[in-house]
């Protein structure tokens, strides 16, 4: 469905309703995909709760506004709180992969009120130091400017082709080239603007916040993923009741390259609730 917000359109796939009280799944996709990414997942996930999943700003069939601010961490946090407002009325557990990890944890710290539980796959609380947030702003608008001024194709080849997603090589040609059809899928304006306003440099850093954090939480990294792995091994110590995954034989995107085991470490947490 399309949802109607302040002059935006927001794309809502609602995967799977069950009639009860329980909070409903919220599943938010990282940058450059859809909520398209979580559809062979969800099948899989404890089916006693229902699912949903928001095409982020600039991202998927959502609007991609001109204006910057639309795409803010406090913008995205409460795009998603008058989805949900307006929609479901009710808790959810947000399960954000990278990009959409990060506005999982902005939203959870705007509206714990609204969150039940929180599950962040591949996900940094923004970058503490000063001089290197600043050299990654620096290098998101290069990769901006990267996308305004090429192909969508070229820019989709040049994405997959980073160091971050190698160990995604392992798959068929094929399955690459569905990968990159669904990168293509995108506006290049909200693909731009997205790390404008919500690049990792741009996020305001939460480190300090996470202890506000009161929901029970868990915490996924690919074993491959050395970066995202120990930043987790670290930042699990500072939510007040949180736990590190670490699901081998993955990198960066867990759920794409090690299903079956995500997919474990989601229904162990859940039925831990």
């Amino acid at each position: 469905m399309i949802f109607e917000l302040a002059g935006l359109k927001f794309n809502i796939e609602f995967f799977h309703t069950v009639e009860n009280n329980k909070p409903y799944l919220l599943f938010l996709h990282g940058f450059t995909g859809s909520s398209d990414d979580w559809k062979s997942i969800v099948p899989h996930v404890n089916q006693n709760f229902s699912s949903f999943g928001i095409d982020l700003i600039g991202h998927g069939k959502s609007s991609s506004p001109d204006n910057i601010e639309f795409y803010s961490a406090n913008a995205i946090a409460n795009q998603i709180s008058s989805i949900i407002g307006h929609t479901i009325k009710r808790k959810v557990i947000p399960v954000g992969y990278s990009m959409g990890g990060r506005a999982a944890l902005s939203f959870t710290i705007k509206y714990p009120e609204m969150v039940e539980a929180l599950i962040l796959e591949s996900t940094a609380p923004g970058i503490e130091d000063e001089k290197v947030r600043e050299e990654r702003i620096k290098k998101d608008e290069e990769l901006a400017s990267f996308i305004e001024t090429n192909s969508l194709d070229k820019f989709a080849d040049f994405w997959m082709d980073l160091e971050l997603f190698n160990t995604q090589r392992r798959f068929s040609e094929e399955k690459r080239k569905q990968f990159k059809l669904g990168r293509m899928k995108n506006n290049p304006t909200g693909l731009a603007n997205s790390l404008r306003g919500f690049g990792t440099g741009m996020m305001p850093p939460l480190f300090k916040q996470l202890k506000d954090i009161k929901c029970k939480t868990l915490l996924i990294t690919g074993e491959l993923d050395t970066k995202f792995s120990i930043i987790n091994q670290e930042v699990v110590k500072l939510f007040p009741n949180a736990e590190h995954k670490t699901v081998k034989n993955a990198g960066h995107n867990t759920h794409l390259e090690e299903p079956k085991a995500f997919i474990e470490a989601i229904n162990s947490f859940l039925d831990s609730l």
